[in-house]
Order: structure tokens, then sequence, then C-alpha cells
């Protein structure tokens, strides 16, 4: 049983906590995940030999770079390269840097919803390629979107790295391809990351590493709330928990109750009980098929110019435009 009692503004944060753990079953959002820790943890992560994704997609932007620019550089005298989850840029640098180089005429313009990680994008980015003009902005998706909308002066390119699209259920990610879409002119385009199917060991073990980086990672989530909320989570009666459909193609995250507890956010003036393995939702990653991407992608009002692969065949970068 949950109890609370009603109080003052709350944030987006403390509301979405409020309702996800009122809610049977419990559930958190992933985003929540990311502070000046997340951040971290996220870097360990992505360094780690199970967590594939971003030297895949290293290699695809690395290995087709000059090809990648021209196609951004199509049928345009200038343009907005605008990145929506930036992180800490890794990726990007290697493109960024050829466009830099070759003096194409762009505007690069980070997006992330972590303050802590475009302030360090930007730090480095002017330190590391000086002659790349930056225009950073903290935000959320679809607030973003919104903004985005402003932007038609010129040719913009949207890209969306990490397979980020990978948190959002199939009707979610239709909704965003759509209201992407929706900001686009005839010449703009749409380059996203999308982790395709593969060995189910595989996937399980990028999200799952035998060294608890992943798990230190979804149990910030209630790192988060104890430091901001006043929370009383003892984390380590939770147990970091990942499982993968591999008909569907979705990876879950989970944070599992080890035994019975209530726990109190002062906060919220909420009161949350816990069976003994009871879950937390916290994360979806969805792996794909050529065949689900097409889908997604027409679904949505666009259509699929071409795609680049890694050596593997484990991810894939797909450029949109509008039908």
């Amino acid at each position: 049983m949950n109890t609370s009692t009603p109080s003052k503004t709350k944030t987006a944060f403390q509301n979405d906590v409020q309702d996800g753990l009122s809610s049977f079953p419990k559930y958190l959002y992933s985003k929540y995940i990311y502070d000046e820790k997340g951040d971290k943890l996220f870097q360990d992560i992505m360094a780690l030999p199970e967590y594939y994704l971003t030297k895949c997609e290293f290699e695809i932007i690395s290995e087709h770079t000059q090809e990648i620019a021209a196609l951004f550089n199509e049928n345009a005298a200038s343009f907005d390269l605008i990145e929506l989850g930036a992180g800490d840029g890794k990726k990007t640098k290697v493109l960024l840097k050829h466009l830099a180089d070759e003096n194409f005429n762009f505007v690069y313009k980070p997006i992330d919803i972590s303050q802590n990680a475009i302030d360090l994008l930007t730090e480095n980015l002017s330190s590391e390629l000086p002659k790349v003009t930056v225009d950073a902005e903290k935000g959320e998706y679809f607030e973003v979107l919104e903004r985005l909308q402003t932007f038609n002066k010129r040719k913009k390119v949207i890209l969306v790295l990490g397979s980020n699209i990978g948190n959002l259920l199939h009707h979610r990610a239709i909704d965003f391809l759509t209201k992407l879409k929706d900001t686009m002119g005839e010449q703009d385009q749409l380059f996203i990351g999308f982790d395709q199917k593969k060995d189910p060991q595989t996937i399980l073990d990028a999200y799952n590493d035998a060294t608890g980086v992943t798990a230190a990672f979804n149990k910030n989530l209630l790192h988060r709330i104890n430091t901001e909320m006043g929370g009383n989570f003892n984390v380590e009666k939770f147990k970091h928990w990942e499982v993968y459909d591999p008909e569907s193609g979705t990876a879950k995250s989970y944070l599992v109750a080890t035994e019975a507890m209530s726990v109190t956010i002062e906060a919220l003036d909420l009161t949350v009980t816990f069976d003994a393995w009871e879950t937390i939702h916290t994360e979806i990653s969805q792996k794909y098929t050529d065949k689900v991407v097409a889908w997604l992608a027409d679904s949505a009002g666009l259509t699929i110019e071409t795609s680049f692969e890694d050596g593997k065949g484990y991810y894939k970068n797909y450029v949109f435009r509008r039908k």
C-alpha cells in the first residue's frame, strides 16, 4: 500500500516518481538516472567490453565519415546539425572534426537532458574543436521538438545516436518519429542509430556486465531519490535484473526488492511498501530489424534514404527524409 498527501507544486521528477511508485506494477523513468554521477557511470558503461553499442556506432561514423558528411551537406550551402541526447559527444566529434577541417558551413546544436553533460561537452569542444560553432541546449526530446519547429531558415540534420530511440516502445517511437518528421522540411535529414537483433546472450551481457557498473547505474535512480527528495531507500536491498525477449526484441531493466520493506520519501510525503521480490521497471532497450525500422519509418511518414552498418552487423545508422 502506498500513501501520500497533497503537497506544494512538485517538479517533473517528483511527479514522475510519485506516479511511478504509486502504480502497480511500479516503474521509474530511466531519464532520471542521469545526474553528474549517472553521467559518469554511463561513460564507464560505454567503455565496458560487453557494451558493444558505442564501439559499433563509433566504427560506422569513423569508417564512413566522408560519405556521411557529403550526405549532410547535399543540396545546401549551410546546415544546422542538431543532436538529441548528445552525451559526451565522443562519436559526433569524429564527424565534427571532419566537417570543420573541410570548412563546411554548419552550426552544431547538442541537446541533452543533463546540464552536466551539456556543460562538459561545450567545454571540451571549445578546447578540442575551436573552429566548430556550438549552440547547446538543455531539454527533453519532446520539449525540444517543439522548438525545432522554428529552425526552418536552412537545412536541418537531426542526429539521434546511441540507439536512444530504443528507450521507446514502438507506438511511442512512431509518435517520436512523426514529431521529428513534422519539424523537417523537404531537404532535411534524420540520422538515427538502431541496435539490431542478435545473439540474445550478447544483448543480456551488454546490460548486465560482470563488474556491476550497469547495476550501479540503474540503482542511481534510488540514490537520486534519497538525495534530492529525502528518501530512505536501502539501495543495496535492491537487485539489478535484466531480461530480453528475442521475439519482440525488447530488453528490460528492473530493480528488484530482495525483501519486504517500506520506504518513505519526505519531499513527496509518500510511503511506499514493497513485497519481497517486487519490481520497479526502469528501462527498455529495443532491438530492431530492417523490416521493423522500415515499418516505423513508413508509419511516421518517413522514407529510408540509406543506411550504414558495422562489420559485425550488430548496429545500423539509418538516414531518413520526409516522404
